[in-house]
Protein backbone atom coordinates (compact mmCIF):
# COMPACT_ATOMS: atom_id res chain seq x y z
CA UNK A 1 0.00 0.00 0.00
CA UNK A 2 2.82 2.39 0.93
CA UNK A 3 4.59 1.57 -2.33
CA UNK A 4 1.42 2.41 -4.28
CA UNK A 5 1.12 5.80 -2.51
CA UNK A 6 4.76 6.61 -3.26
CA UNK A 7 4.28 5.69 -6.92
CA UNK A 8 1.19 7.87 -7.14
CA UNK A 9 3.09 10.84 -5.66
CA UNK A 10 5.99 10.35 -8.07
CA UNK A 11 3.58 10.05 -11.01
CA UNK A 12 1.69 13.20 -10.04
CA UNK A 13 4.93 15.17 -9.81
CA UNK A 14 6.11 13.77 -13.13
CA UNK A 15 3.01 15.11 -14.87
CA UNK A 16 2.89 18.42 -12.97
CA UNK A 17 1.91 21.20 -15.31
CA UNK A 18 4.33 24.00 -15.99
CA UNK A 19 4.11 27.17 -18.02
CA UNK A 20 0.77 28.90 -18.49
CA UNK A 21 -2.60 28.43 -20.13
CA UNK A 22 -4.94 31.41 -19.79
CA UNK A 23 -8.36 30.73 -21.32
CA UNK A 24 -11.09 33.22 -22.19
CA UNK A 25 -14.63 33.04 -23.47
CA UNK A 26 -16.04 36.45 -24.34
CA UNK A 27 -19.37 36.76 -26.10
CA UNK A 28 -19.14 39.11 -29.04
CA UNK A 29 -15.52 38.41 -29.94
CA UNK A 30 -16.10 35.99 -32.80
CA UNK A 31 -13.27 35.07 -35.14
CA UNK A 32 -10.86 37.87 -34.23
CA UNK A 33 -7.22 38.31 -33.22
CA UNK A 34 -6.57 39.08 -29.56
CA UNK A 35 -3.27 40.12 -27.99
CA UNK A 36 -1.97 39.53 -24.47
CA UNK A 37 -0.11 42.55 -23.10
CA UNK A 38 1.52 43.57 -19.84
CA UNK A 39 2.78 46.66 -18.09
CA UNK A 40 6.45 47.33 -17.33
CA UNK A 41 7.13 50.57 -15.52
CA UNK A 42 5.75 53.33 -17.72
CA UNK A 43 5.70 51.13 -20.81
CA UNK A 44 3.38 48.42 -22.14
CA UNK A 45 4.40 45.37 -24.16
CA UNK A 46 2.64 42.62 -26.11
CA UNK A 47 3.47 39.11 -24.97
CA UNK A 48 1.29 36.65 -26.90
CA UNK A 49 -1.33 36.33 -29.64
CA UNK A 50 -4.49 34.23 -29.94
CA UNK A 51 -7.43 33.82 -32.31
CA UNK A 52 -10.96 33.55 -30.97
CA UNK A 53 -13.40 31.07 -32.49
CA UNK A 54 -17.04 31.65 -33.42
CA UNK A 55 -18.03 31.29 -29.74
CA UNK A 56 -15.54 33.91 -28.56
CA UNK A 57 -13.27 31.29 -27.00
CA UNK A 58 -9.48 31.57 -27.16
CA UNK A 59 -6.42 30.93 -25.03
CA UNK A 60 -2.76 31.83 -24.56
CA UNK A 61 -0.30 29.11 -23.59
CA UNK A 62 3.41 28.42 -23.38
CA UNK A 63 5.79 26.09 -21.58
CA UNK A 64 7.50 29.08 -19.95
CA UNK A 65 5.89 30.61 -16.87
CA UNK A 66 4.88 34.26 -17.20
CA UNK A 67 6.39 36.89 -14.89
CA UNK A 68 3.77 37.91 -12.34
CA UNK A 69 1.98 41.22 -12.73
CA UNK A 70 -1.06 42.93 -14.20
CA UNK A 71 -1.81 41.92 -17.79
CA UNK A 72 -4.44 43.05 -20.26
CA UNK A 73 -6.17 42.08 -23.48
CA UNK A 74 -5.85 44.12 -26.66
CA UNK A 75 -8.41 44.07 -29.46
CA UNK A 76 -7.38 46.00 -32.54
CA UNK A 77 -5.40 48.87 -31.04
CA UNK A 78 -7.48 49.24 -27.89
CA UNK A 79 -6.68 47.91 -24.41
CA UNK A 80 -9.87 46.23 -23.22
CA UNK A 81 -9.47 45.16 -19.57
CA UNK A 82 -6.87 44.22 -16.95
CA UNK A 83 -6.45 41.00 -15.01
CA UNK A 84 -3.70 39.54 -12.84
CA UNK A 85 -1.27 36.71 -13.41
CA UNK A 86 0.09 35.45 -10.12
CA UNK A 87 1.36 32.07 -8.94
CA UNK A 88 -1.50 30.14 -10.59
CA UNK A 89 -1.31 30.52 -14.36
CA UNK A 90 -4.03 28.12 -15.51
CA UNK A 91 -7.56 29.50 -15.34
CA UNK A 92 -10.60 30.60 -17.32
CA UNK A 93 -12.20 34.06 -17.53
CA UNK A 94 -15.63 34.47 -19.10
CA UNK A 95 -17.72 37.53 -19.85
CA UNK A 96 -19.67 39.66 -22.29
CA UNK A 97 -17.94 42.17 -24.55
CA UNK A 98 -20.58 44.86 -23.96
CA UNK A 99 -20.38 44.94 -20.15
CA UNK A 100 -17.41 42.83 -19.19
CA UNK A 101 -16.27 43.80 -15.67
CA UNK A 102 -19.67 43.62 -13.90
CA UNK A 103 -20.43 40.20 -15.40
CA UNK A 104 -16.98 38.60 -15.54
CA UNK A 105 -16.61 35.17 -13.96
CA UNK A 106 -13.39 33.38 -13.10
CA UNK A 107 -12.88 29.63 -12.87
CA UNK A 108 -9.79 28.08 -11.29
CA UNK A 109 -8.08 31.15 -9.87
CA UNK A 110 -8.77 32.85 -6.53
CA UNK A 111 -6.46 35.74 -7.37
CA UNK A 112 -8.52 36.95 -10.33
CA UNK A 113 -11.76 36.34 -8.45
CA UNK A 114 -10.52 38.79 -5.82
CA UNK A 115 -9.23 41.17 -8.50
CA UNK A 116 -12.57 41.46 -10.29
CA UNK A 117 -14.56 41.57 -7.03
CA UNK A 118 -12.40 44.48 -5.91
CA UNK A 119 -12.97 46.29 -9.22
CA UNK A 120 -16.73 45.79 -8.95
CA UNK A 121 -16.71 47.00 -5.33
CA UNK A 122 -14.76 50.13 -6.34
CA UNK A 123 -17.17 50.78 -9.23
CA UNK A 124 -20.14 50.58 -6.84
CA UNK A 125 -18.48 52.86 -4.27
CA UNK A 126 -17.48 55.30 -6.99
CA UNK A 127 -21.05 55.46 -8.21
CA UNK A 128 -22.29 56.03 -4.65
CA UNK A 129 -19.78 58.87 -4.22
CA UNK A 130 -20.81 60.79 -7.36
CA UNK A 131 -23.68 62.84 -5.87
CA UNK A 132 -21.57 63.86 -2.87
CA UNK A 133 -18.64 64.83 -5.11
CA UNK A 134 -20.99 67.06 -7.15
CA UNK A 135 -22.10 68.84 -4.00
CA UNK A 136 -18.49 69.35 -2.92
CA UNK A 137 -17.66 70.89 -6.29
CA UNK A 138 -20.75 73.10 -6.38
CA UNK A 139 -19.81 76.53 -4.97
CA UNK A 140 -23.50 77.52 -4.80
CA UNK A 141 -24.32 74.90 -2.16
CA UNK A 142 -24.44 75.86 1.50
CA UNK A 143 -21.56 75.19 3.88
CA UNK A 144 -23.79 72.70 5.74
CA UNK A 145 -24.50 70.73 2.56
CA UNK A 146 -20.82 70.64 1.66
CA UNK A 147 -19.86 69.52 5.16
CA UNK A 148 -22.39 66.67 5.09
CA UNK A 149 -21.22 65.66 1.61
CA UNK A 150 -17.62 65.56 2.81
CA UNK A 151 -18.60 63.35 5.75
CA UNK A 152 -20.41 60.99 3.39
CA UNK A 153 -17.37 60.82 1.09
CA UNK A 154 -15.13 60.07 4.06
CA UNK A 155 -17.42 57.19 5.05
CA UNK A 156 -17.20 55.73 1.54
CA UNK A 157 -13.41 56.05 1.62
CA UNK A 158 -13.37 54.21 4.96
CA UNK A 159 -15.53 51.46 3.46
CA UNK A 160 -13.08 51.02 0.58
CA UNK A 161 -10.07 50.91 2.91
CA UNK A 162 -11.84 48.47 5.22
CA UNK A 163 -12.67 46.22 2.26
CA UNK A 164 -9.10 46.32 0.98
CA UNK A 165 -7.57 45.70 4.42
CA UNK A 166 -9.85 42.71 4.91
CA UNK A 167 -8.80 41.30 1.53
CA UNK A 168 -5.11 41.84 2.35
CA UNK A 169 -5.44 40.17 5.77
CA UNK A 170 -7.27 37.11 4.42
CA UNK A 171 -5.30 36.60 1.19
CA UNK A 172 -1.85 38.17 1.78
CA UNK A 173 0.04 36.07 -0.77
CA UNK A 174 -2.20 36.86 -3.73
CA UNK A 175 -1.03 39.42 -6.26
CA UNK A 176 -4.28 41.34 -5.76
CA UNK A 177 -3.49 41.79 -2.06
CA UNK A 178 0.12 42.72 -2.77
CA UNK A 179 -0.77 45.44 -5.28
CA UNK A 180 -3.48 46.86 -2.99
CA UNK A 181 -1.03 46.88 -0.10
CA UNK A 182 1.57 48.66 -2.23
CA UNK A 183 -0.77 51.61 -2.83
CA UNK A 184 -1.55 52.21 0.82
CA UNK A 185 0.21 55.02 2.67
CA UNK A 186 2.28 54.75 5.83
CA UNK A 187 0.81 56.64 8.78
CA UNK A 188 3.40 58.00 11.20
CA UNK A 189 2.28 58.19 14.85
CA UNK A 190 2.25 61.44 16.78
CA UNK A 191 5.74 62.56 17.82
CA UNK A 192 6.73 61.83 21.41
CA UNK A 193 8.20 64.30 23.86
CA UNK A 194 11.92 64.35 24.56
CA UNK A 195 13.43 64.22 28.05
CA UNK A 196 13.35 68.00 28.30
CA UNK A 197 9.61 68.06 27.54
CA UNK A 198 9.87 69.40 23.98
CA UNK A 199 8.34 67.64 20.98
CA UNK A 200 10.71 65.45 18.97
CA UNK A 201 10.24 67.35 15.69
CA UNK A 202 12.23 64.88 13.57
CA UNK A 203 10.49 61.76 14.87
CA UNK A 204 7.87 61.48 12.14
CA UNK A 205 10.44 61.90 9.36
CA UNK A 206 12.64 59.20 10.88
CA UNK A 207 9.65 56.91 11.36
CA UNK A 208 8.35 57.46 7.82
CA UNK A 209 11.81 56.85 6.37
CA UNK A 210 12.30 53.65 8.40
CA UNK A 211 8.86 52.24 7.51
CA UNK A 212 8.54 53.61 3.97
CA UNK A 213 8.77 50.17 2.36
CA UNK A 214 6.79 48.22 4.97
CA UNK A 215 3.95 47.66 2.49
CA UNK A 216 6.05 47.60 -0.66
CA UNK A 217 8.49 44.78 -1.37
CA UNK A 218 11.39 46.08 -3.46
CA UNK A 219 12.30 42.49 -4.37
CA UNK A 220 8.86 41.67 -5.83
CA UNK A 221 9.20 42.12 -9.59
CA UNK A 222 5.40 41.96 -9.98
CA UNK A 223 5.42 45.52 -8.61
CA UNK A 224 7.14 46.60 -11.84
CA UNK A 225 4.22 45.29 -13.93
CA UNK A 226 1.38 47.42 -12.62
CA UNK A 227 -0.88 49.88 -14.50
CA UNK A 228 0.63 52.72 -12.47
CA UNK A 229 4.46 52.93 -12.27
CA UNK A 230 4.41 52.62 -8.48
CA UNK A 231 7.95 51.22 -8.29
CA UNK A 232 9.40 54.31 -9.96
CA UNK A 233 7.23 56.61 -7.86
CA UNK A 234 8.41 54.96 -4.65
CA UNK A 235 12.08 55.32 -5.59
CA UNK A 236 11.67 58.98 -6.49
CA UNK A 237 9.68 59.90 -3.37
CA UNK A 238 12.08 58.04 -1.07
CA UNK A 239 15.15 59.78 -2.48
CA UNK A 240 13.78 63.26 -3.18
CA UNK A 241 11.57 63.82 -0.13
CA UNK A 242 13.13 61.85 2.71
CA UNK A 243 16.83 62.65 2.31
CA UNK A 244 18.87 65.83 1.97
CA UNK A 245 20.07 66.44 -1.61
CA UNK A 246 23.69 65.56 -0.83
CA UNK A 247 25.41 62.97 -3.09
CA UNK A 248 26.89 60.85 -0.28
CA UNK A 249 23.57 60.84 1.58
CA UNK A 250 21.64 59.86 -1.55
CA UNK A 251 24.07 57.01 -2.26
CA UNK A 252 23.57 55.64 1.25
CA UNK A 253 19.79 55.67 0.67
CA UNK A 254 20.17 53.95 -2.71
CA UNK A 255 22.42 51.27 -1.24
CA UNK A 256 19.74 50.53 1.38
CA UNK A 257 17.18 49.92 -1.37
CA UNK A 258 19.63 47.87 -3.41
CA UNK A 259 20.29 45.57 -0.45
CA UNK A 260 16.63 44.47 -0.66
CA UNK A 261 16.11 44.61 -4.43
CA UNK A 262 19.27 42.56 -5.07
CA UNK A 263 17.46 39.43 -3.86
CA UNK A 264 15.74 39.39 -7.27
CA UNK A 265 17.83 40.01 -10.44
CA UNK A 266 14.86 41.68 -12.17
CA UNK A 267 14.23 44.22 -9.41
CA UNK A 268 17.98 44.68 -8.90
CA UNK A 269 18.58 45.85 -12.46
CA UNK A 270 15.31 47.82 -12.55
CA UNK A 271 16.07 49.77 -9.39
CA UNK A 272 19.68 50.58 -10.30
CA UNK A 273 18.70 51.60 -13.84
CA UNK A 274 15.94 53.90 -12.58
CA UNK A 275 18.31 55.50 -10.09
CA UNK A 276 20.98 56.21 -12.69
CA UNK A 277 18.32 57.60 -15.02
CA UNK A 278 16.95 59.78 -12.21
CA UNK A 279 20.34 61.43 -11.65
CA UNK A 280 21.44 61.64 -15.26
CA UNK A 281 20.12 65.21 -15.48
CA UNK A 282 19.20 66.14 -11.90
CA UNK A 283 17.22 69.26 -11.07
CA UNK A 284 19.54 70.13 -8.19
CA UNK A 285 23.11 71.20 -8.94
CA UNK A 286 25.72 68.78 -7.64
CA UNK A 287 23.59 65.64 -7.72
CA UNK A 288 25.18 64.56 -11.00
CA UNK A 289 27.84 63.12 -8.66
CA UNK A 290 25.27 60.44 -7.81
CA UNK A 291 25.23 59.37 -11.46
CA UNK A 292 29.03 59.01 -11.46
CA UNK A 293 28.98 57.02 -8.19
CA UNK A 294 26.24 54.73 -9.52
CA UNK A 295 28.19 54.07 -12.71
CA UNK A 296 31.39 53.29 -10.81
CA UNK A 297 29.73 51.04 -8.24
CA UNK A 298 27.24 49.12 -10.35
CA UNK A 299 28.40 49.29 -13.97
CA UNK A 300 32.18 49.81 -14.07
CA UNK A 301 32.51 47.14 -11.37
CA UNK A 302 30.71 44.57 -13.53
CA UNK A 303 27.74 44.22 -11.15
CA UNK A 304 25.26 44.87 -13.96
CA UNK A 305 27.01 42.70 -16.54
CA UNK A 306 24.30 40.04 -16.17
CA UNK A 307 21.96 42.15 -18.26
CA UNK A 308 23.52 45.37 -19.62
CA UNK A 309 24.95 45.38 -23.15
CA UNK A 310 28.49 46.51 -23.97
CA UNK A 311 27.13 49.45 -25.97
CA UNK A 312 24.93 50.73 -23.14
CA UNK A 313 27.80 50.30 -20.70
CA UNK A 314 30.09 52.29 -23.00
CA UNK A 315 27.51 55.07 -23.31
CA UNK A 316 27.17 55.25 -19.53
CA UNK A 317 30.96 55.37 -19.16
CA UNK A 318 31.36 58.21 -21.64
CA UNK A 319 28.75 60.31 -19.88
CA UNK A 320 30.17 59.55 -16.41
CA UNK A 321 33.67 60.49 -17.54
CA UNK A 322 32.29 63.69 -19.07
CA UNK A 323 30.74 64.64 -15.72
CA UNK A 324 33.81 63.87 -13.61
CA UNK A 325 35.65 66.99 -14.70
CA UNK A 326 32.91 69.34 -13.54
CA UNK A 327 31.59 67.86 -10.30
CA UNK A 328 30.88 70.34 -7.51
CA UNK A 329 33.72 70.42 -4.99
CA UNK A 330 36.24 68.85 -7.34
CA UNK A 331 39.11 70.70 -8.96
CA UNK A 332 38.15 71.65 -12.48
CA UNK A 333 40.29 70.79 -15.47
CA UNK A 334 42.88 73.36 -16.47
CA UNK A 335 41.95 75.53 -19.44
CA UNK A 336 44.32 77.25 -21.87
CA UNK A 337 42.68 80.36 -23.30
CA UNK A 338 43.63 83.55 -25.09
CA UNK A 339 43.86 86.71 -23.05
CA UNK A 340 42.90 90.18 -24.27
CA UNK A 341 46.18 90.32 -26.16
CA UNK A 342 45.38 87.02 -27.87
CA UNK A 343 48.17 85.27 -25.96
CA UNK A 344 47.62 81.76 -24.54
CA UNK A 345 47.16 81.78 -20.76
CA UNK A 346 46.73 78.88 -18.35
CA UNK A 347 43.83 79.29 -16.00
CA UNK A 348 45.83 77.92 -13.07
CA UNK A 349 48.68 80.33 -13.75
CA UNK A 350 46.40 83.14 -12.61
CA UNK A 351 47.46 83.81 -9.01
CA UNK A 352 44.56 86.03 -8.06
CA UNK A 353 42.67 85.21 -4.87
CA UNK A 354 39.49 84.59 -6.85
CA UNK A 355 38.98 83.63 -10.48
CA UNK A 356 35.48 83.68 -11.94
CA UNK A 357 35.05 81.64 -15.08
CA UNK A 358 31.87 82.03 -17.11
CA UNK A 359 31.12 79.15 -19.47
CA UNK A 360 28.38 79.52 -22.06
CA UNK A 361 26.66 77.04 -24.30
CA UNK A 362 28.00 77.85 -27.80
CA UNK A 363 24.55 77.12 -29.20
CA UNK A 364 22.81 79.52 -26.82
CA UNK A 365 20.54 81.89 -28.75
CA UNK A 366 21.48 84.90 -26.61
CA UNK A 367 25.26 84.32 -26.44
CA UNK A 368 27.19 87.37 -27.57
CA UNK A 369 24.39 89.84 -27.02
CA UNK A 370 24.69 92.97 -24.96
CA UNK A 371 24.99 91.76 -21.31
CA UNK A 372 22.97 94.79 -20.18
CA UNK A 373 19.95 93.58 -22.11
CA UNK A 374 20.43 89.79 -22.01
CA UNK A 375 19.66 87.32 -19.27
CA UNK A 376 23.13 85.77 -18.95
CA UNK A 377 21.96 83.20 -16.42
CA UNK A 378 19.82 81.51 -19.07
CA UNK A 379 22.97 80.30 -20.81
CA UNK A 380 25.23 79.85 -17.83
CA UNK A 381 26.27 76.24 -17.29
CA UNK A 382 29.10 76.46 -14.73
CA UNK A 383 30.83 78.86 -12.42
CA UNK A 384 34.20 77.86 -11.02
Amino acid sequence: MRLLIVLLIITSHSFAQTGYKIEFKIKGWQDTTVYLGHYYGEQTYLKDTARSNVSGAFFFDNKQTLPQGVYFLVLGKAKIFDFVIGANQRFLIEGNSENFIPNATVTGDEDNQLFFENMRFNMDRSKAAEPFAKIMNDSTRSETDRKQAKESLNKITEEVLSYQNNLIDKHPKTLTARLLNATQSIEAPAPPKKADGTIDSSFQLRYYRAHFFDKFNLADDAMIRLPRPIYQEKIKEYLSKLYAPIPDTIMIAIDKMVAVAKKNPETYKYLVWNCIFLYQNPDIMGLDAVYVSLYDKYFASGEMNFWVSDQIKQNLKEYADKLRGSLVGKTGANLIMQDQNLQPRSMYDLKNKYVILWIFDPDCAIAGRNPKTSNLLQCQSHKI
